[in-house]
């Protein structure tokens, strides 16, 4: 996928709005501290990651567990 413009129209459009701007986050106080954000955004990587290897440890033992008791039996043909 190509970006940019791609015909006269658009090309038009880049010209005009090329150095307007939408947003000045210059002049923006930010209602949120960025590093407390950060933070946060850490912990709840570090708990998905936590819950991902509890996941991965529980299927592994259950897996183990039905392997261990299971019954086999022998079929009608054999």
């Amino acid at each position: 996928m190509a970006v940019g413009a791609r015909d006269y129209i658009d090309k038009l459009l880049v010209k005009k709005y090329a150095d307007e701007k939408v947003d000045n986050h210059d002049s923006m106080e930010s209602m949120v501290d960025p590093q407390k954000m950060l933070e946060a955004m850490n912990d709840v990587a570090m708990i998905q990651r936590n819950m991902f290897v509890l996941s991965q440890k529980l299927s592994s033992a259950c897996y183990a567990i039905n392997a261990r008791t299971a019954r086999y039996k022998k079929g009608v043909n054999d």
